[in-house]
């Protein structure tokens, strides 16, 4: 057999060899990313559950030292640092609940990550395709003809998923940034 002979059998080995590793490793990310959407989800949930009661707590302890203000008995500096106090808590509070929102920031990045998972199967695809259009008989100009048209495949694909990706999370941290939710 040629040395030209011998480089189909190669191509097609590393070919198909790349695409069913990738694919075996991208069904894994998949799966922690689901996995991670969910248990964030849930999170975020019994966050906010937890921080709306809070809130409740905290207005109804207001009302009451509000009642105690009214009365009359308490000092008038005592009253202003209440009242300071109080304001200070709802700033925190909403701070909080604002801070939640990170699950919509992360869902999106997540959404995204799978989509991107998605192209890159279709890319795996492609190349386990290519491998098995490859025959043992190839000559290296059929081999260079193939693997030229692969590439023009796989760069059209890389560009289609760009496209549909553009970025639609710019918020580097939860203090400031852009959503676009839809």
């Amino acid at each position: 057999m040629s040395k030209e002979k011998i480089l189909g059998p190669q191509v097609k080995q590393l070919l198909s060899g790349v695409s069913d590793h990738s694919s075996a490793h991208l069904s894994e990310v998949e799966m922690d990313l689901a996995q991670t959407a969910l248990l964030l989800g849930e999170a975020i949930e019994k966050l906010g559950i937890s921080f709306m009661s809070l809130h409740s707590a905290v207005i109804k302890e207001q009302d009451e030292i509000s009642l105690i203000i009214d009365s009359g008995a308490v000092p008038n500096e005592s009253v202003d640092r209440l009242k300071l106090i109080q304001i200070e808590i709802a700033s925190h509070i909403n701070s909080a609940v604002t801070c939640l929102q990170f699950q919509d920031l992360t869902s999106q990045l997540i959404s995204r990550t799978m989509q991107r998972c998605e192209g890159l199967r279709e890319v795996m695809v492609t190349l386990g395709v290519v491998g098995d259009d490859i025959s043992t008989e190839s000559e290296t100009e059929d081999l260079e003809s193939l693997l030229k048209e692969t590439i023009q495949r796989l760069e059209k694909q890389s560009a289609d998923l760009q496209s549909l990706l553009r970025k639609a999370v710019h918020q580097k941290h939860l203090g400031s940034g852009d959503i676009e939710l839809f």
